[in-house]
């Protein structure tokens, strides 16, 4: 740890990674490598695929694309940096860096929650309400739907980012942590930070409680609906719907409230890394694997665009 004056103002951070052995450190670095490459592309990838097949242009499609955006987002925040740090050794970074750091990787990670209640509602209008479903998620409705997401995502972001550094960081500037995130750098704050953890939670339960609600009543009624169906090839086809995005909701969730809504006192610091690991670099992984492989629409469309490019190819030479 490095002790800091009162007086002294912190313009950088030290933060302390995963690990400092030189070996372990190249192992991780092509770890990540493979996560971030896989994300780029799977995410990158599913965008040009929706934009390009006019039988996904529907509301579930869209928000399934500014899922990727917001995927792509919040881990391009946290790990290009994190594997140079693994090349260069650099483990210092500028306030403003971290700070810029922090509300990127906040405002996408809140937007991304907020797509998930979208996505919820939009299951919950074609499985309980198909015949209303064209009129009920109109493109008007949708495009409000994603605006409001990153609305809510970005200002959630600007309260934090501003609550947490326009504060003094004066015992240390040392982040025990591979990137700039709010336990770590609360730790860090001369002052008392009981606001400031108030703050947080508060903000962070109210946005987790919204998107979470909105969840969880619209998969009460596709439950309620489901078991009233009374074919099988119905309920099969309705499970099949909700099952990708379902899955993607209980993972986020599941890691997020581990992560944050957890008092200070109990954090223990190598289970927030490994979290974070899995929150900030897997999960962006893993969205559009868990969409593409379990929905035949993705495939059909994924088949189509590689045999016209081998068609294409096939022209040219």
């Amino acid at each position: 740890m490095i002790p800091m004056e009162n007086n002294t103002e912190v313009t950088e951070f030290i933060l302390l990674g995963l690990s400092d052995d030189p070996e372990l450190q190249i192992l991780l670095f092509i770890i990540f490598f493979l996560i971030y490459l896989i994300t780029v592309v799977g995410n990158l990838g599913l965008i040009v695929l929706i934009l390009l097949d006019s039988h996904l242009h529907n509301p579930m499609y869209l928000f399934l694309s500014n899922l990727s955006l917001v995927d792509f987002g919040y881990s391009s925040a946290v790990t290009p940096r994190v594997m140079s740090g693994f090349l260069t050794g650099e483990i210092i970074i500028s306030f403003n860096d971290c700070a810029t750091q922090f509300f990127f990787f906040i405002g996408f990670i809140t937007a991304e929650c907020f797509l998930l209640a979208s996505m919820a509602y939009d299951r919950y209008a074609a499985v309980c309400k198909p015949l209303h479903y064209t009129t009920t998620m109109t493109t008007g409705v949708c495009a409000r739907l994603v605006i409001g997401s990153y609305i809510c995502g970005f200002l959630n972001a600007s309260i934090h980012t501003g609550n947490i550094f326009s504060l003094s960081f004066c015992w240390s500037n040392v982040v025990d942590h591979f990137f700039c995130d709010a336990p770590p750098l609360l730790a860090l704050l001369c002052s008392e930070n009981h606001i400031s953890e108030l703050v947080i939670f508060c903000v962070i339960g109210f946005n987790s409680l919204s998107s979470i609600t909105v969840i969880s009543i619209s998969y009460l009624f596709i439950f309620i609906t489901i078991l009233r169906m009374h074919s099988s090839e119905g309920r099969q086809k309705a499970f099949s719907t909700c099952a990708s995005h379902f899955t993607t909701v209980s993972i986020l969730y599941g890691t997020g409230l581990f992560m944050y809504l957890q008092p200070s006192s109990s954090h223990s610091m190598d289970t927030d890394k490994m979290a974070s690991v899995f929150y900030a670099m897997v999960i962006p992984m893993l969205n559009p694997l868990i969409y593409s492989l379990r929905n035949k629409e993705v495939k059909r469309a994924f088949k189509k665009a590689v045999g016209n490019a081998t068609s294409y190819k096939g022209f040219i030479f």
